[in-house]
Order: structure tokens, then sequence, then C-alpha cells
């Protein structure tokens, strides 16, 4: 099995906003799908963990962006595993343009978890093994977003077309609600540049998260998403886009 998998996307009308730019959050779809059509030919895919009741779930990811491709574009994305850490499995993603430059960088951390429980089953007591390698150009392992101080907040509810086929609110679907916190007048103005984004708890439908957000400086916004649990609040995501 090759240590690097490449496909190519198409840039079309179905992944691109108001303004012809690749959404954030497709990026992260073309990162998931990599992973996934990876991870079959590595024997390590949806059906055959399913087989001992097993998932893959991503819990954090962070993003650098050199430029978002646009609408008409094809770009080649390169996605390969970092060597298990004590508790993940590390991957890194490489997309770019059809001249050969980079669009954009991403490294992930991916988790097993036990489709019945519901908990994280670390990589030693797995018995999945994946061959990882390092070619020096990955970015560094995203660390924790702590909770912001935010003012704004708005609320909404997980809907089916949230939900993926784990049973839980896709991650992709949380920066889609990210990006409506903004009118299209920011967005036309603004670029993301950088993020990061971690996913501390599954959101099931008919959940009803409180999103808590702010500008922490100029071009920094930090999400968190909450959702009762009795007398305290539990953190479902947090992210911090830079702009």
């Amino acid at each position: 099995m090759e240590p690097i998998f490449v496909q190519n996307f198409e840039i079309n009308d179905m992944v691109v906003d108001r303004f012809g730019r690749l959404k954030p959050s497709m990026l992260l779809l073309y990162a998931q799908t990599v992973a996934t059509r990876h991870g079959e030919l590595m024997e390590v895919g949806y059906d055959i963990l399913n087989q001992r009741r097993l998932f893959w779930a991503v819990i954090r990811h962070r993003v650098q962006i050199t430029r978002l491709p646009r609408h008409g574009e094809t770009i080649r994305v390169e996605t390969w595993p970092l060597p298990a850490t004590r508790s993940s499995y590390p991957r890194s993603v490489i997309a770019y343009d059809e001249a050969g430059n980079e669009c954009f960088r991403a490294i992930s951390l991916w988790v097993l978890m036990d489709m019945d429980k519901r908990n994280m089953i670390l990589p030693g007591k797995s018995g999945i093994v994946v061959s990882g390698s390092v070619r020096g150009n990955e970015l560094a392992l995203p660390g924790s977003l702590a909770p912001g101080r935010l003012v704004n907040r708005r609320e909404r509810t997980v809907c089916y077309s949230d939900l993926d086929r784990n049973g839980h609110m896709n991650n992709t679907k949380y920066l889609e609600w990210i990006d409506d916190l903004m009118p299209s007048d920011f967005h036309r103005d603004h670029t993301l540049k950088e993020m990061t984004v971690c996913y501390l708890s599954e959101a099931w439908e008919g959940q009803k998260l409180d999103l808590h957000w702010d500008f922490l400086g100029e071009g920094i916004m930090q999400v968190d998403a909450y959702r009762e649990n009795g007398e305290k609040p539990e953190r479902i995501f947090s992210a911090k886009f830079a702009y």
C-alpha cells in the first residue's frame, strides 16, 4: 500500500460560496474523503471497522490556507498518516492547484470509537495498526482551545441533514454553522487564512446548541458551542478562525 494517497477534485457549483470560493466546510470534506478512501485501501475503512463495532471520529483539525480554490479549478489532494500517538492517529493533507502551487494544508487527529458504548479506544488497545510516516512538511499537531469570554449568542438545533452515517452531527456542518454567523458582506471582504477546530462531544439530532462567538482581536474569531447538561452547560465544539 502506497504511504501517500492522491485524489483530484473539481471545484464545482456544489462546493463554492456565493463568491465562487471553496467553502471551508468543503475543504474539510475533501480532507475527510481522502482519509476515508485511504483508510479503505489500508483495510481500516468503515466496513471493516464496523465488523468490530468500531468507527473513526475526528477530534481536532488545524488548517492553513494559502488561497481558497475557485470555481472551475481542479485541485490535487495528497494525504498520509503519521505514526500513532498514545491516544490518536494523526493524518496530514496538502492540496495543490493545477500549476503545482499549494492551496491549503491540514492536519487532523482521529480516534477509534466503540460504536455501542461511544467511548474512545486507545491505539495500543484497539488492535488496529496504521503504518505512518513523517515527510517533514506536516503542520504541528493541533492543540486544545480554551473556552473564551464571548458576548454574542445564537441557538441552533441539530437537524436530520446535519447527521452522518455514524448518527451524529458531521464535523463539516460545524463550519457551515460558523459561516452563517456572519453575513455575505463580511465574507466578501474577508477570506479565511487559518483555523483550528476541536470536537469535544457528539451532537445528536434534535439537540439545541448554544453558539457563543466573538472577535478576540483583528480578524480572529472564536466560537464555542454548548448544550444543556444538568446544572453546567457542556461544551460540544470550539473553533478559532483567522481572516
